[in-house]
């Protein structure tokens, strides 16, 4: 079985990072995966990168351009939407012509359009789409920030201004999406229980295949290793508890900052004996612009690309915090709790279904910063942080594994397979 995986980028972002290691995953159980991806950064012979970046470029100006129109030329939602208008055909390219099955991961931003991806289905080839977002089940949002029009029919738009109408730029590019879809299937495959559950409400996908399999991480190289080595190695206090944020950007007000900073000066006032010895690493871009606003001792550790590294900083943390307040499954929880960092984070989204609460972390009340400083103390406290951490390893062993996710894809693509016909 041949397997081509499609995503926009082959590194940067949690959705490149998925893709990646299910191309792992795959590869070590018997199939034979690889990327097709808009932005190439390694040397990897098993991804490919498209031709032509300008063309690339020139698609997602283009994009950029509609959006910022629709907006009124305000750039405050300008990444926050998507509408697929321009975009690359894959379908003439050689790693599209000797694939098997089209995997499509992350592909907004230039990387496919709407036609783009209807030219895919018409090809005949059986297609499995896993949704790291929300956006291949609503029309242009990746969140819906409590909006449940794509339940029915999406209009209105929270994310345009005024709200948008009845004809909105979301509601044409859901006709748009509907006609994509006709007499067209997918196997939609949602990273989330969480997300599976919102997918399947979507009346874009009704009568779509839709399940649910979680990110695979190799556990071969998020392990854990000795926290007072690690420390050493990253020149971190070693004689302080460390509490550790993570975020691409760390700045990103989806990632929680404003919560984070509010539940360590909640800390520091109700538990001053442990604030007192305890340090925060914030690792992401932007990490000194959030500095000065932590009433602990900060260091920023900047945007690291670095896995072995990222490694060892996960390993030297005692407590892992990530207050998103929309998350699917995040990497960085996976990442912490194979390396045993009990995890703490908002029940939102598929963070509940990671972490376990009170055995290998602590699930707070939804934007509940007290309950959140509560979640942390606790962390930092518990008289058996190695049972804590053993707990966090156990979990990621028994549902995050490379064999595991693999062949749970290996059994979609065969339904997949099973009910197409090849007409190329």
């Amino acid at each position: 079985m041949r397997v081509l995986i499609v995503n926009k980028s082959e590194s940067t972002g949690g959705a490149a990072v998925a893709a990646r290691r299910l191309m792992d995953a795959l590869n070590n159980n018997g199939v034979k995966a690889r990327m097709l991806v808009a932005e190439k950064e390694s040397d990897n012979i098993t991804v490919s990168g498209l031709s032509r970046r300008w063309r690339l470029r020139w698609h997602f100006l283009w994009e950029r351009l509609v959006i910022f129109f629709r907006l009124y030329f305000s750039r405050d939602r300008l990444f926050e939407i998507d509408i697929a208008n321009s975009g690359t055909d894959i379908t003439d390219t050689r790693e599209f012509r000797e694939a098997d099955v089209i995997h499509l991961h992350w592909v907004n931003q230039g990387m496919l359009s709407l036609s783009g991806i209807r030219r895919i289905l018409d090809s005949g080839k059986p297609v499995v789409w896993t949704m790291h977002d929300l956006w291949p089940a609503s029309s242009i949002c990746h969140y819906a920030r409590g909006c449940g029009m794509f339940k029915s029919s999406c209009r209105r738009c929270p994310l345009l201004p005024g709200g948008g109408g009845d004809n909105d730029l979301a509601a044409k590019v859901w006709r748009k999406k509907m006609r994509m879809l006709s007499d067209r299937s997918i196997y939609y495959v949602a990273c989330s229980k969480w997300l599976a559950g919102e997918a399947r409400r979507s009346a874009l996908l009704r009568g779509q295949h839709v399940t649910d399999i979680p990110n695979a991480i190799d556990t071969g190289v998020f392990r854990p290793k000795d926290r007072a080595v690690a420390r050493h190695l990253l020149g971190l206090p070693e004689d302080s508890r460390l509490i550790l944020f993570v975020s691409q950007r760390v700045t990103d007000r989806r990632k929680g900052m404003d919560y984070f900073v509010e539940a360590l000066a909640r800390m520091a006032e109700t538990n001053p004996e442990l604030a007192a010895g305890t340090c925060v690493a914030v690792l992401g871009g932007h990490a000194d612009e959030v500095a000065p606003q932590l009433s602990m001792p900060v260091v920023p550790l900047g945007y690291v690309s670095d896995e072995h590294r990222i490694v060892d900083i996960y390993n030297a943390a005692d407590v892992f915090v990530l207050p998103s307040l929309e998350d699917n499954l995040p990497n960085t929880i996976m990442e912490a709790m194979a390396c045993g960092v009990p995890c703490v984070g908002f029940r939102i989204g598929g963070i509940p279904e990671m972490i376990d609460h009170l055995r290998n972390g602590y699930v707070a009340a939804y934007r509940d910063a007290a309950d959140l400083a509560a979640g942390i103390s606790w962390v930092l406290g518990h008289e058996d942080t190695e049972g804590l951490r053993r707990a966090a390893v156990s979990k990621v062993a028994s549902s995050y594994s490379q064999q595991s996710v693999a062949l749970k894809y290996i059994e979609v693509y065969n339904h997949a397979m099973a009910q197409k016909h090849y007409r190329i």
